[in-house]
């Protein structure tokens, strides 16, 4: 799939971001196909003068995502400029559904890494950012017996509060742009890795960065996910607070309260971000508009030659 047929792809406006209705093939095939792209003339004039090509984003929204949208309006901006946005929470893609603007399928973050790593052409590079210490790591090494034709460049698990030091900021990118990856895989959490790929993205050295939230852990078998029948039932919420009920119980309580409103704000046809959002293309879709569009639109580090 090119961009532009990407660009052509159908779109749904729901919780304040437009979400790309596709299935995991689909956008497997448009990351590898950023992930691999020959670089035009144009790309090759602006990278001479400005050092970089631009990286693609890739988010995938769930619940507490749509809580933050409300809650925090910087995050806003990163949704309306990112290349492709993906439904990976199921409530996203039941409420979808209830205004008659069903998603194909639920698109997890933890199915999408996988799943591009598995179709990966021999010798992709990949950078892991992310995850406590020593587990991005162990995640590395699991990738390397398991997709052996995919090179781990190189990992960084970044202290707490690094992105309020400009020094530690500054040296993360440094070392993902020693690597120059294809693929950049970050799971710092939510809003932090949106925001810190968004702030860097024009800095950055890698050719697609999909913000992933607990894959590099469920990778390295630091987590597990919920059994298959948990996930295709929209449950995969309740055995993560069963796992972790310290860190995500009152998470989960408050963002299930904030997602009700929010739920029937949309259904009313009064979401409670009804801000416009932007189209590739400048057009204007607002969040009030019902039916689909469509459009053209660390610190423990190893690096590896």
């Amino acid at each position: 799939m090119d961009r532009s047929a990407r660009l052509r792809e159908p779109k749904v406006a729901l919780c304040g971001a437009l979400i790309d209705a596709v299935r995991l093939e689909s956008a497997v095939q448009q990351v590898l196909g950023w992930a691999t792209e020959p670089r035009s003339t144009a790309e090759k004039a602006r990278d001479d003068q400005h050092g970089l090509q631009r990286c693609r984003l890739v988010l995938t929204p769930n619940v507490h995502h749509a809580v933050l949208l409300v809650e925090q309006p910087q995050l806003r901006e990163v949704y309306d400029q990112a290349d492709l946005v993906l439904a990976d929470g199921a409530p996203l893609v039941a409420l979808a559904r209830a205004r008659r603007q069903p998603l194909p399928e639920r698109v997890a973050g933890s199915d999408l890494v996988p799943a591009l790593l598995a179709a990966a052409p021999l010798g992709m590079r990949v950078f892991l950012l992310g995850a406590g210490p020593g587990v991005a790591e162990r995640a590395a090494a699991v990738i390397d017996k398991r997709w052996p034709g995919v090179r781990v460049v190189g990992w960084s698990s970044p202290p707490q509060g690094f992105e309020h030091d400009p020094q530690l900021d500054a040296s993360l990118v440094d070392e993902v742009n020693a690597t120059s990856p294809d693929l950049l895989v970050i799971g710092l959490g939510a809003p932090k890795q949106e925001l810190w790929v968004h702030r860097h993205r024009e800095q950055l050295d890698a050719r697609v960065a999909v913000c992933a939230g607990a894959t590099i852990d469920f990778l390295a078998g630091h987590q597990s996910r919920a059994p298959r029948w948990m996930q295709r039932a929209g449950l995969e919420w309740l055995h993560r607070v069963a796992v972790e009920p310290d860190r995500l119980m009152h998470r989960y309580a408050h963002d299930g309260r904030v997602f009700i409103r929010i739920a029937w704000g949309e259904l009313r046809g009064r979401p409670l971000l009804p801000a416009l959002l932007e189209l590739r293309d400048g057009a204007k879709l607002s969040a009030h508009d019902a039916p689909p569009v469509t459009s053209p639109r660390g610190s423990a580090t190893n690096k590896f030659p």
